[in-house]
């Protein structure tokens, strides 16, 4: 198997006024191609830090983050943006739709980005809410759905890019025990039927159980590894 996501000994800091605050400590870790990886451990362990350092949206004070052979660290502000675009779908805690568009709308966002025609950008959108189970809700605005059937919209526009890595932070963190089991077989699925390279923080350990591998992080060190 591939190792598809690389971290090398990363060092994480923030400054607040001049004090500087460690969140990660001299970390590494390896993702193989198609893995499910759940990240858990306490608040303030760095665990959403890491996930953000993955998917490009934050930058390490040190080290390295190759993912799918390009070193992320080394991007310039446009390429990484270009890179998130076409590499990484998110799926978050709390949904992140426009609630003025439709379903159908909120998937498509991401690809009005890329070259698709507008015949092809429909049949990504038709196909993603079909996998998620929604195919009947695409002319549906958020606040006409339950908090399950966002987070399956949510998670639809993630993939509809067929993104390299999905990175999910406590995607079941705000919906009732039935809908977050639906979530967790859903992601599931995209693992075990589509192949995609998942890798989740969460704080529950139900959640966790569905993924193929558990990682544990205390003050920003993997523990147990």
């Amino acid at each position: 198997m591939n190792s598809i996501i690389k971290v090398k000994n990363v060092f994480k800091s923030y400054w607040r006024n001049s004090i500087e605050i460690p969140v990660l400590n001299d970390l590494s870790l390896e993702v193989e191609e198609g893995e499910f990886l759940a990240l858990m451990g306490p608040s303030g362990s760095g665990k959403t830090t890491l996930l953000n350092l993955i998917a490009g949206i934050d930058r390490p004070t040190k080290g390295e983050i190759i993912v799918a052979d390009t070193d992320i660290s080394k991007l310039n502000e446009s390429s990484l943006a270009k890179w998130r675009a076409d590499h990484v779908g998110f799926v978050f805690q709390f949904y992140n739709l426009i609630p003025v568009l439709t379903a159908y709308e909120n998937v498509e966002l991401p690809l009005l980005l890329t070259k698709l025609s507008k015949a092809e950008r429909k049949k990504h959108v038709e196909t993603a809410l079909s996998i998620v189970g929604l195919a009947d809700r695409l002319n549906h605005y958020p606040k006409q759905l339950s908090g399950g059937q966002e987070q399956r919209v949510a998670i639809a526009r993630a993939i509809v890019t067929d993104p390299t890595i999905l990175v999910a932070d406590e995607p079941t963190g705000d919906l009732d025990k039935k809908s977050a089991s639906e979530i967790l077989t859903l992601m599931d699925r995209l693992n075990k039927e589509f192949k995609k390279t998942i890798v989740m923080v969460t704080h529950d350990p139900h959640a966790a159980e569905k993924a193929s591998r558990k990682l544990h992080l205390e003050k920003g060190e993997l523990v147990g590894v």
